[in-house]
């Protein structure tokens, strides 16, 4: 290898991890409000399962 062809490499390289980094930073945020409205959906399933399988007074 010459050393354009590293210096394009490593521009490519470079290149690559710059929109990695951006498309972890936007989608982050959505993988957690799914993964946090999932534990609420689970917590309200829960609670309307206790709900009515206990006897009402």
């Amino acid at each position: 290898m010459t050393l354009v062809s590293m210096n394009a490499a490593m521009d490519n390289l470079i290149a690559l991890l710059t929109v990695l980094g951006i498309l972890v930073a936007v989608a982050f945020p959505s993988l957690l409000g799914i993964a946090h409205d999932r534990r609420i959906d689970r917590q309200i399933r829960t609670a309307h399962r206790i709900m009515t399988s206990s006897p009402r007074r």
